[in-house]
């Protein structure tokens, strides 16, 4: 089944809706989703295992056409804009999460026509509520010059006063949090979080945070995720604030952001990161030919478990290694005169229950390709796996990649399958064990383990 979807109707929602496109992926970014009486949603609805991000875009000029000179002017125009691009947006936000929480149906179109294919678990997912707000970054610029940015200053406290006569400070209710993105911040805060599990750890950290301190303060969200990000604790985890129980405020300085992105730490992470979005390029392809109907097989992708599914949940940081596995495989892939040879590989997964096998084949004389050699070869690619928990106890969930040898062929296709293997019979253990008596899996003395340390930041 092909799916439609809006792409946005104003250019800074097609915006919004591309930089979301990166960071969740095609198959879980749904632009302008309407309710059952045709009124929209959100600008944008993403949507991941038990997690719903709701964004609200908008773009108000009355700053821009309104540069602080005369302070009493300026004032009254300021209310003005933050009463349209904030403070309307808050309160339909929540109109939005109640109407999620309802469990009425959602639309792709606003004919109602095509149903939201991902089914909400309206009563138990977690709503992260973000409004976009463009328009002040020119004259938050002009109203001092020691802004850096002309990003908006966010506090979350539990005051009442909402300090609506001071310009480009936002004070927010601790208790139920918005997240507040603009113009200079917007593609800073999904491009560097640039995954969903990245995304979504970024927003949880920060709401436990907001939940710790009695107020939050802080010039930019830029520079709030600098500061996250320059937090590790071991595991590559990163955190806002500090385990000491005696402080009640957290107060970020203007500038963080600026100052992380001129490090050679930063430039360094960057320059690594490079290769991981090897991984992002072979889910990207097969979200869109789901969405174009053009996928083989009987996964669903929507709503089942799928390989795909659990390959989107790796940070960042460990698609970059995975993708330096993968690369390393192909590159190694022995060169001989056999018409068939095969390689196989087993990658770690940030979640260490879950296990990645990688097979590349050569076969050359494979006949009719669709209908004799990639069955043969998902066939192969399920044994290998099976094998794999056979040998690995711990093993909870295994993921499989099939490709041909690109050192052979031009042209290649992927197959990829989930095993669940949490729970083990005796009769899949001795069936997978039957099988490879033929095909002696991780049994060659060619076989080597590779077990290497490596730091996000170098």
């Amino acid at each position: 089944m092909e799916y439609s979807k809006s792409k946005g109707y104003t250019s800074t929602e097609q915006y919004l809706s591309d930089l979301c496109e990166k960071t969740f992926l095609k198959l879980w970014v749904f632009p302008n989703v309407v309710k059952e009486d045709g009124q929209e949603v959100c600008d944008v609805l993403a949507l991941f295992d038990d997690c719903v991000f709701l964004f609200f875009d908008r773009h108000n000029t009355k700053l821009e056409e309104s540069i602080p000179h005369n302070m009493d002017e300026f004032i009254v125009n300021w209310k003005r804009w933050k009463k349209d691009a904030i403070d309307k947006q808050i309160r339909t936000l929540f109109g939005a999460e109640k109407y999620i929480r309802s469990g009425k149906k959602v639309f792709l179109d606003a004919k109602r026509k095509n149903e939201l294919p991902i089914k909400i678990s309206s009563k138990t997912c977690r709503i992260f509520k973000i409004v976009v707000a463009h328009g002040a970054q020119t004259a938050c610029k002009e109203f001092s010059k020691e802004n850096m940015n002309g990003s908006l200053a966010i506090s979350y406290s539990e005051e009442n006063d909402d300090h609506t006569d001071i310009p480009f400070h936002i004070i927010l209710d601790k208790k139920n949090p918005i997240h507040i993105f603009d113009s200079f911040n917007l593609n800073i805060l999904l491009s560097e979080l640039d995954t969903i599990t990245d995304f979504k750890q970024y927003l949880i950290e920060k709401e436990n945070a907001i939940a710790k301190y009695n107020f939050i303060s802080y010039v930019g969200e830029e520079d709030l995720l600098g500061y996250y990000l320059q937090n590790i604790k071991e595991g590559s985890k990163h955190y806002i604030g500090t385990e000491n129980l005696i402080f009640d405020a957290l107060i970020i300085s203007e500038g963080i952001w600026n100052d992380f992105m001129c490090s050679s730490h930063y430039k360094e992470k960057k320059n690594a990161d490079q290769i991981s979005y090897l991984w992002d390029e072979i889910i990207q392809k097969t979200c869109l030919n789901t969405l174009n109907g053009s996928i083989l097989g009987d996964a669903d992708f929507f709503n089942g478990p799928t390989a795909i599914h659990e390959m989107a949940k790796e940070p960042r940081f460990f698609r970059r290694e995975l993708a330096k596995r993968m690369h390393s495989s192909i590159i190694n892939f022995p060169k001989n005169e056999l018409s068939i040879l095969r390689n196989v590989s087993v990658f770690s997964s940030y979640n260490p229950s879950t296990f990645y096998v990688f097979l590349q084949l050569k076969y050359l004389n494979r006949g009719d390709y669709e209908r004799d050699y990639r069955p043969k070869r998902r066939k192969l690619l399920e044994i290998a796996c099976g094998v794999l928990k056979n040998k690995m106890e711990q093993a909870t969930k295994i993921i499989g990649i099939a490709i041909d040898a690109p050192k052979y062929f031009d042209e290649n296709s992927e197959d990829f399958i989930l095993l669940n293997c949490d729970k083990w019979t005796d009769e899949e253990f001795q069936y997978y064990e039957k099988l490879n008596a033929r095909f002696k899996f991780f049994e060659t003395k060619n076989l080597k383990t590779l077990t290497s340390k490596v730091s996000e930041f170098l």
